[in-house]
């Protein structure tokens, strides 16, 4: 059964205009709550300590709550953040095997993309289809006098969902051509040759794409972000992160690690766990591991981050005329996203600061302990959920 993908974005829209009007009206009744029991106005005191406390922590797990509402809105599109894959082989001339991966959940259910050639392309045989694992497969043979130059693919759907589409064609001579389909341009006309830097470019905007829709991985470089106050500790520390996740992601793309997927996506879970207890463990005056030798923790949950970026790669695979090209383009790609992403949140860390500057008063403490619960709230709900996701059939 497939999913009408305009439909679930529709609801899940729908679901997430919604919750964010239930999460208004959550904060304002948690400070409500807290102005109802605490007076502002009144000198300091073990009262309103206390009440500040209460009201720090009201606000906070509302905003778990809140993201724990909006999770499963945001689940039924989760797999159309995963591209779909599109591999050409010529086999003879003029004569191609087919094979085309879908995002899929489950055993039933795919993501509403098709592959459609052009009118002069003739389909031998009867496509054979099933499902493998998180996505489904589809094998064809196809067949056009002269190749497929000049011939136009398109992707059906494709304009109503979220993802992309990698598509390699392989030739019989040697030389391959590396495309992405995106939402804005479903068709693609077969070129002769393709021109220099193709694969390259390709792969950097996989990359950058990756990252940046890479919330699991974004929260754990943000929770570090939260932790080192140090600009010379940063940089070790995001270096560190690079450096491990970048050896991984080598390693095991080649080969010569080989570790199942989904307890790697547990255990980076398990990491955004860990690093958002380090925050608020040491908003209570006890520094943690990640405190002291920030650049250890970032190094060795690094390793598994890769391992998760590698995922990912394999799920579109490597041009085989091209692997170190794609492999390191991919990587800077990766780097890249994570590059912009600090720069952005440092640039919000300093706009608040100087915002709270202005107005003569203190950072407050909450604007790090209530990130630190959501981060941790959203991967211990991620951790379960995977965790779970071991037993067949759930």
């Amino acid at each position: 059964m497939s999913i009408s993908c305009a439909r679930t974005e529709r609801n899940a829209l729908a679901s997430a205009r919604q919750t964010r009007g239930c999460g208004i009206l959550l904060q304002q009744s948690a400070l409500a709550t807290a102005a109802g029991s605490c007076s502002l106005g009144q000198a300091a005191g073990p009262e309103d300590s206390h009440c500040s406390s209460a009201r720090k922590g009201i606000i906070g797990w509302k905003l778990v709550l809140l993201v724990f509402t909006i999770l499963p809105a945001n689940q039924t599109c989760a797999h159309e953040m995963r591209p779909g894959y599109l591999e050409i082989s010529e086999t003879q001339p003029g004569e191609f095997d087919v094979l085309w991966k879908v995002p899929a959940r489950g055993d039933t259910e795919r993501l509403s993309l098709n592959v459609r050639f052009a009118d002069d392309v003739e389909i031998s045989g009867v496509p054979v289809s099933t499902f493998v694992g998180a996505a489904h497969v589809q094998q064809m043979r196809i067949r056009r006098d002269g190749g497929l130059t000049g011939s136009t693919i398109t992707i059906e759907g494709l304009d109503s969902t979220y993802t992309d589409v990698l598509v390699r064609l392989q030739r019989l001579d040697g030389s391959e051509i590396t495309h992405r389909f995106t939402p804005d341009q479903p068709n693609y006309v077969v070129e002769a040759n393709p021109g220099p830097g193709q694969v390259a470019w390709t792969y950097f905007v996989l990359g950058v794409e990756h990252i940046l829709f890479g919330i699991d991985h974004l929260l754990f470089v943000f929770a570090l972000l939260l932790i080192v106050n140090d600009w010379w500790k940063l940089v070790k520390t995001i270096t560190a992160f690079t450096i491990a996740h970048s050896i991984t992601l080598v390693l095991a793309t080649l080969g010569y690690v080989n570790v199942p997927g989904p307890p790697v996506e547990a255990i980076i879970a398990l990491s955004i766990v860990f690093v958002a207890a380090e925050i608020i463990r040491g908003q209570q005056g006890k520094p943690g591991l990640t405190a002291r030798w920030p650049w250890v923790v970032a190094f060795t949950f690094g390793l598994l981050h890769g391992l998760g970026f590698a995922g990912a790669l394999a799920e579109v695979g490597l041009p085989q005329t091209s692997i170190p090209v794609a492999l390191l383009t991919f990587n800077l790609g990766v780097e890249a996203g994570q590059l912009l992403f600090v720069a952005a949140m440092l640039a919000v860390f300093l706009v608040a600061r100087g915002v709270f500057s202005q107005l003569r008063t203190e950072f407050p403490s909450w604007a790090i302990s209530v990130p630190a619960y959501a981060i941790g709230g959203i991967a211990v709900f991620w951790m379960v959920e995977r965790v779970v996701g071991f037993w067949p059939g759930t």
